[in-house]
């Protein structure tokens, strides 16, 4: 497995030339969701075609930024709420995107320490810069696994997972913005089902999803530009989103817009502002 001194190394290298990461396999002329979103985020882990990317579902969608604020939102409060109210202690984060505090175990232990996290990414970038930022304290652990959400089996099997986590005690699973990224034909409800069937009881899945529900026709022009980049977007409905928790019983308020799940504050003027659904469910 690629180690994280054999990238350019840390947070000074976080605007580093395409060449750089060129040399370690990394496709910089094609844009990735990872680094996409890192844009809107206003990182700096992304190069040109991410960036046109980024700018040309802008054009359709202008408040795009800030959807993806409140996407990032929403995690940071499912996963508060899991440890809080539910004492989950281990996360199985899939798709982390690029490292941005407070990140999904700096959450988690500000709740308890001792929490183990598993993050997943297919891009080696998020991998190189997970594995340099994100420090658990000394009572968790952390790991970083560089795999594919298509190979469920694979990646259930990984012994980085295996060695950090207890699949006989509950996990929170996270799937935040990365199943649309996964074409209808390539089945995303059987890969989510295989996850699912693999956790105990008394586990939950966390999960937001983009969706054309909220903006037909600015969500049709953000597909389109998308696909004209060669990167796969697919926006679902609500019933599709529901099919992603068969069988698991909803937290209240159910499949909701993100900007209405559990706000910190007063519930959203327009919580369909933020083209996302939302949702957190527990395995009887």
């Amino acid at each position: 497995m690629t180690t994280s001194q054999d990238f350019p190394a840390g947070p000074a290298d976080r605007e580093a030339e395409p060449s750089q990461w060129e040399r370690f396999g990394v496709d910089t002329t094609t844009p990735h969701s990872a680094r996409v979103y890192d844009f809107w985020l206003g990182g700096k882990t992304n190069f040109p075609p991410d960036r046109a990317m980024a700018l040309a579902i802008e054009e359709a969608v202008p408040s795009i930024k800030a959807m993806a604020g409140e996407n990032r939102a929403f995690q940071k409060r499912a996963v508060r709420h899991l440890a809080q109210q539910y004492g989950i202690r281990q996360f199985l984060d899939l798709g982390t995107g690029i490292p941005t505090s407070p990140n999904t175990h700096e959450i988690a232990e500000s709740v308890s320490p001792g929490t183990r996290v598993v993050y997943v990414d297919n891009d080696p970038i998020v991998l190189a810069h997970a594995r340099a930022l994100m420090v658990s304290s000394p009572d968790s652990r952390t790991t970083y696994i560089h795999a594919d959400l298509g190979k469920p089996a694979e990646l259930l099997g990984d012994p980085a997972l295996t060695a950090t986590l207890d699949l006989d005690r509950p996990v929170g699973l996270l799937m935040i913005a990365v199943l649309m990224l996964v074409a209808d034909e390539d089945d995303p409800w059987g890969k989510v089902a295989a996850l699912r069937d693999a956790l105990p009881s008394g586990s939950f899945l966390a999960l937001t999803h983009p969706t054309q529900d909220f903006d037909p026709e600015s969500v049709a022009k953000v597909t389109a530009a998308a696909r004209a980049g060669g990167m796969t977007l697919v926006p679902r409905s609500r019933e599709e989103v529901e099919r992603f928790f068969d069988g698991w019983e909803f937290i209240e308020p159910g499949i909701a817009p993100v900007m209405a799940w559990h706000p910190e504050s007063e519930p959203p003027a327009d919580p369909h502002a933020a083209y996302y659904w939302g949702a957190v469910a527990r395995k009887p």
